[in-house]
C-alpha cells in the first residue's frame, strides 16, 4: 500500500509529508475459505488495505517503528489472523547520505488469550472407555505448543441432551487455557484432535467418541471476547448458557467464570441457578487439576 503521510521527527516532514510504502504479510488458515468459497471465512484484504492507508495518511508518528507496530495491531484485530509481518518503507527519509530505501520490519503474534473448551465423549474409542478418551484429549491439549492449559475441571457423568434417545451417558469436562492461535486456527486444531479419536459427524447431537467445543474466546469481563455468528465459527457457543453439562464443569474449574449471553455478561453461577442439574454427576475418580 502506498500513501502520503507526515510521519517523522523533523518539522519539514510534518509540514510537507512524503510517500510511504507498507507491505503486510498475514499468516491465515485458508482451509475454511478454500472449502466454502465464502468471504466471511477469511480476511477481507480490501479492509486490511484501507486500514493501512488510513494509518499512513492519518495522525503522524515520530518513528516508522511506531507506525509499523500500530498497523500490526490493526491486522491482529481480525479473528482469522495468527501472525503478521509489517514492513514500512520510507524511500525519501532525510538520512543525509545516498541510499536506496529505509525500512522497518516488525513481526507480531497474538498475545495469549483465555479460552474455554468443553470436552465430551460417550462412545468407546478402540479399547478406551469414554472417560479414558476425555483424559487423553486433555493430555493432547496440554502438549500442544500454542495452547497452555491453565485448569481442567473434574469429569462428570451426564445424561445426553438432544439427538437420538438411545445413546449412553456422556463423560464431560471443561478446559481453561490460553492460546496464541486465532479463533479459526484454534477451532481447526480442536477438530484435528477430534479426528485423531475417530470423531464422525453423521448425526446431529448423536453419540461420539470425542467432542471438543470452543465455548468462549477471550475475556467478556474485559470486553476482549470474540463474538461471531458465522456458520463455521459461532462465538460464544450459542447453547452453552443453557447446558448444565457445560456450566457445571466450567464452574468447577473456575468459580468466578462469566459468559456473554446476548449483550450481557453473566456469572456462570447465575446461569446454573435455574437449571436442573441432577443428571450431571461428578465422577469420583477425576479431581480438578490446575496447571
Amino acid at each position: 500500500m502506498r500513501g502520503r503521510g507526515f510521519h517523522g521527527v523533523f518539522e519539514h516532514e510534518r509540514r510537507e509529508g512524503q510517500e510511504f510504502v507498507v507491505d503486510v504479510d498475514l499468516v491465515v488458515d485458508l482451509a475454511p475459505a478454500g472449502a466454502s468459497d465464502d468471504l466471511t471465512d477469511t480476511v477481507n484484504y480490501g479492509e486490511v488495505g484501507a486500514a493501512v492507508l488510513a494509518r499512513i495518511e492519518g495522525d503522524p508518528f515520530d518513528l516508522i517503528e511506531r507506525l509499523a507496530d500500530i498497523i500490526a495491531s490493526d491486522a491482529l484485530s481480525h479473528s482469522e489472523v495468527d501472525e503478521v509481518t509489517v514492513t514500512v518503507h520510507k524511500p525519501q527519509a532525510p538520512v543525509g547520505v545516498p541510499f536506496g530505501d529505509v525500512t522497518v520490519r516488525v513481526t507480531r503474534r497474538r498475545d495469549p488469550v483465555p479460552v474455554v473448551v468443553a470436552v465430551g465423549a460417550n462412545l468407546p474409542h478402540g479399547l478406551a472407555r469414554p472417560e479414558d478418551t476425555v483424559a487423553s484429549a486433555l493430555e493432547s491439549l496440554t502438549h500442544h505448543p500454542a495452547i497452555r492449559v491453565v485448569a481442567t475441571s473434574a469429569a462428570f457423568d451426564t445424561a445426553p441432551v438432544g439427538g437420538p434417545a438411545d445413546q449412553p451417558d456422556y463423560v464431560n469436562a471443561v478446559v481453561l487455557a490460553r492460546t496464541t492461535l486465532s479463533p479459526t486456527s484454534l477451532l481447526r486444531q480442536l477438530h484435528a484432535v477430534e479426528a485423531s479419536f475417530d470423531r464422525r459427524r453423521e448425526v446431529r447431537w448423536g453419540a461420539r467418541t470425542l467432542d471438543l467445543d470452543l465455548v468462549q474466546y477471550g475475556d467478556p469481563a474485559g470486553g476482549t471476547d470474540v463474538v461471531s455468528d458465522r456458520e463455521r465459527l459461532t462465538l460464544p457457543h450459542p447453547r452453552a448458557h443453557e447446558r448444565g453439562f457445560v456450566l457445571v464443569p466450567w464452574l468447577d474449574a473456575d468459580p468466578g467464570a462469566v459468559l456473554r449471553v446476548g449483550a450481557d455478561v453473566v456469572p456462570v453461577a447465575e446461569l446454573l441457578a435455574p437449571l436442573d442439574t441432577s443428571d450431571v454427576r461428578r465422577r469420583p475418580d477425576a479431581p480438578t487439576e490446575e496447571v
